[in-house]
This record gives C-alpha cells, sequence and structure tokens, in this order.
C-alpha cells in the first residue's frame, strides 16, 4: 500500500511550512505533493528550495506544482490527486497539519479492511496559536470502527458517522477518480463531504478513534467567508443527496426528508444567534416548519454535542501538539 499526502496551498506560505513538516515527518515515509494555486507570496521559491535541499540528499518525496492561473480548492485537490502515484491518498489543507504517526495509523487500519475505500479519524481544532479548542467526537466503542459500504450513507444522514474535513480523511485513489472528483460547483463549501458522499458508493469505511490531525479554526479559513444562509443552503443540499443513496436496508426507518431539513434550519437558525446574526436567525425560522419530529431531531443532536464539550472540559488529558514536537 502506497499513500501520497497532497497538500494544497494558496497565498499562505507560514502555514504551509508546518503543513510541510507534518507531511515529510510521518513515521511511514511517503510521497508528498504540495499543488500551489497560483499563490504570489514567495510559496513557489520556498518549496523550490525545499524540494532541491531534499534531493541533493537522494530524497525524491516532494513533488511541486503550481498553477498559473487560479483554479480555487476543489480544481486544486483534483489537479493534486491526478498527480498522486499512491493507491491510497491523504488530503492536507496548508492551515492544517498531521500527527506523526497519522499515515502509519492509517494503513495499519486499512490493512485490516481491503474492502476500504475511506479511512477518517479524529482531529484536534486549535487556534491560530496552536491552542486546543475542541477535539472531534469519539464514534462508537474502541479503537476501530469499520462500517459496511451499505451502512455509511444512513449514519452520515443521522450523523452517527462524522468523517470530517480533509484533515482527518484519506481515500482510494480509484475510488476518487471513479467518483468524478470534488465538484468546482461546491468550492470551499461542502465540497468535501459531497465527494465523502460519493467515494462511499464503492467500499466500505473506516473511522479510527484516535486524534491524528490538527485543524486550525480562524478567522482566515475559506469557508469563514461564506454567511449563515449560504452554509443552510449548501447544508440542506448535501443531506438531500445523502438521503437518496441510502440503502433500502434502512429506508424504511429513516426519518421524513423534510423533518430532517427542517431540524436543519432550526441548527443554523440556532448558529445565526449565537453569531448574535439576529435578522438571519430571524428569516431561517420564518420558513422553518417546527414539527415535533424535526424539533426531536435538533434537541437530541443539540444534547450529544453538548454533552460531548462537558466530556472534553473534564477530561485531564494533555493536549501535545505535534508539530511542536517535531520542529
Amino acid at each position: 500500500m502506497k499513500f501520497s499526502i497532497v497538500i494544497t496551498t494558496h497565498n499562505r506560505l507560514t502555514l504551509l511550512k508546518r503543513a510541510m513538516n507534518s507531511a515529510l515527518a510521518q513515521t511511514i515515509p511517503c510521497e508528498v505533493i504540495v499543488v500551489d494555486d497560483g499563490s504570489s507570496d514567495g510559496t513557489d521559491m520556498y518549496v523550490q528550495g525545499r524540494r532541491k535541499e531534499l534531493l541533493d540528499m537522494g530524497d525524491t518525496r516532494l513533488i511541486y506544482h503550481r498553477h498559473a492561473t487560479t483554479l480555487g480548492h476543489s480544481g486544486t485537490v483534483n489537479q493534486g490527486v491526478a498527480l498522486a502515484t499512491g493507491n491510497w491518498v491523504k488530503l492536507v489543507d496548508d492551515d492544517d497539519y498531521l500527527a506523526p504517526n497519522c499515515i502509519e495509523e492509517m494503513v495499519k487500519a486499512i490493512a485490516g479492511r481491503p474492502d476500504a475505500v475511506i479511512c477518517s479519524c479524529r482531529a484536534i481544532q486549535v487556534n491560530e496559536n496552536e491552542n486546543e479548542i475542541s477535539r472531534s467526537r469519539q464514534v462508537g466503542k474502541g479503537t476501530l470502527l469499520y462500517i459496511p459500504q451499505d451502512e455509511i450513507h444512513y449514519a452520515m444522514l443521522l450523523e452517527l458517522l462524522p468523517f470530517g474535513t480533509p484533515v482527518q480523511v484519506a481515500f482510494s485513489r480509484s475510488a476518487f477518480l471513479k467518483s468524478g472528483g470534488w465538484d468546482t460547483r461546491f468550492d470551499t463549501n461542502y465540497d468535501d463531504i459531497d465527494s465523502w458522499i460519493k467515494i462511499a458508493k464503492f467500499g466500505d469505511a473506516i473511522f479510527i478513534n484516535k486524534c491524528l490531525a490538527c485543524r486550525t479554526v480562524w478567522t482566515g479559513s475559506f469557508n469563514s467567508k461564506f454567511t449563515v444562509e449560504k452554509r443552510l443552503e449548501m447544508n440542506l443540499i448535501i443531506k438531500e443527496k445523502i438521503y437518496f443513496c441510502i440503502s433500502e436496508k434502512y429506508r424504511h426507518s429513516l426519518p421524513k426528508l423534510s423533518d430532517i431539513k427542517s431540524s436543519i434550519r432550526l441548527h443554523w437558525g440556532f448558529v445565526a444567534l449565537k453569531k448574535i446574526k439576529i435578522i438571519s436567525a430571524l428569516k431561517i425560522y420564518l420558513k422553518t416548519d417546527f414539527s415535533m419530529a424535526a424539533s426531536r431531531l435538533f434537541i437530541k443532536r443539540l444534547v450529544a454535542r453538548d454533552c460531548l464539550d462537558k466530556l472534553l472540559k473534564e477530561s485531564q488529558e494533555n493536549t501535545l501538539l505535534f508539530v511542536r514536537e517535531n520542529r
């Protein structure tokens, strides 16, 4: 099994250096492809220089590709996967980074499930100073969770299986290519989740209950540019896509699509209120059906997340930020 790490970047050289260091420091050495979406901040000079240093030491792992014109995040991901020679691909956005053993843990997990096409792990959310904000939740019990193909979309719909952001996910390159790659119409707004939905049609899934990556939450992130209303709109589209992918085996136990959509509107209205965007919240709630079924789905989600937050606050586990250990 060969892994390729694909790092996408655009004008964020300081953050890119951290992402590259984490990829090159993996306990299982693998191909590292940096795809530069037309940066103008010295990224080209830095990566080319780093590549030459490695080549002088006989290390050919680092590959660099630069777009002459900007393609956007989705197009840049597609280009990186096209260049990859590994049969599995690990994505990393330039503002995120990996634990040194991330690829090693994924290789072990995938070896035990040869029919898997997608593998995800937990992540630590950090701020711009690399201080922990939160952790993505554990799924099920035990270190590893294997999900048969016919159960994946059902679990995704009810948010029992949160694959997460690109830094958490690896996938079979062949399944990615069969799926058609990332849809550029969704650029940075659920383009990743849309891809996981499509890839999951081709095999089983794996979830590793370990924090093997760090995701930076900051004001300069791509998806922070979208309004609450736009995020809601795309969330509804994605949920509907998942709904119609669900196996016949589970269709009899599904909530109504209308109730699911209403619960999502309740969620995003709540998000708007938390952000003190009162007008946005009112617009969302005016279009929401406050049915009992939708309210139950929303409350169930809210309670689950609240319980997780309490557990994290009570935990005395020390956070080890991966890059600081490996600089």
